[in-house]
């Protein structure tokens, strides 16, 4: 088997135990249009093909389990805590946990997946208190400040310091690509200064205004900065291609040996 390509980010890596991974189409197994490394169940794929893919990314990350909602563009997260969700899968590694767009965990055996094609992942950590954050953040989790729930949530439930957090934006649609024709209609005043051109919008700045504003040090946020418009040869785009695949951002810790 190919090893799997995924954007890394220097913030995350510096973290001991930590792992993580924005992965490209590449390396799986599914069929066009959902070519190749799709890890969406209900986009049209071959079951089959998608539990190849997921197996994959969960033997590429070095988890036991990997754990992912059904993504409804809202703001609602989801704590997974000592007691796994369902493991409904014959290959026992899959936790399906419940509809929502953010996971939050301490656990250590469990990667924290978000399903995107132009959407940004928001991956977060915190190294004091080893808890991580997946994020699902399209342009309505934006509106909605996703983002910085969950920096609070974190701050809430795990006693996390917003300023010694650390986060990573995923390669996601770029202010290249961003076009909001309706934007008055869709988009808040606040958000209308971050126009790159008219109708044209930076949520990459967006991400890095709300997640400041939550109390992040701007230098403890890493912005990819490859539109996945832009480069449909190793990304998934719906803008771009409509009926495709999902890629996979992943954060986690190093399971124990003995997994």
């Amino acid at each position: 088997m190919t090893p799997l390509i995924a954007h890394r980010f220097r913030l995350l890596e510096q973290v001991p135990g930590l792992v993580h991974g924005v992965y490209t189409r590449h390396g799986g197994v599914s069929l066009p249009p959902y070519a190749t490394l799709n890890v969406a169940w209900n986009n049209g794929d071959d079951p089959a093909a998608v539990g190849e893919n997921l197996f994959r990314v969960r033997e590429s990350l070095g988890t036991r389990f990997l754990a992912s909602s059904l993504q409804v563009h809202g703001d609602d997260i989801h704590v997974l805590n000592g007691n796994p969700p369902e493991e409904d899968d014959p290959a026992g590694f899959l936790m399906r946990a419940p509809s929502g767009d953010g996971l939050v965990t301490n656990r250590r055996d469990v990667g924290l997946m978000i399903k995107i094609a132009d959407c940004q992942a928001v991956l977060l950590v915190d190294p004091e208190h080893r808890v991580i954050a997946s994020v699902h953040c399209g342009w309505r989790g934006s509106v909605r400040n996703i983002a910085g729930k969950a920096v609070a949530l974190m701050r809430e439930r795990f006693g996390s310091r917003p300023q010694g957090l650390l986060a990573a934006v995923s390669p996601s649609l770029g202010p290249c690509c961003a076009e909001f024709r309706r934007f008055r209609d869709e988009l808040p005043p606040a958000f209308w200064p971050y126009q790159a051109r008219p109708t044209y919008f930076d949520f990459w700045e967006i991400t890095r205004r709300q997640l400041m504003e939550a109390g992040l040090p701007g230098d403890h946020i890493e912005i990819a900065g490859r539109c996945t418009v832009c480069h449909q040869q190793d990304y998934f785009s719906y803008r771009g291609e409509k009926t495709t695949g999902r890629m996979a951002a992943v954060i986690g810790w190093k399971s124990s040996p003995k997994h």
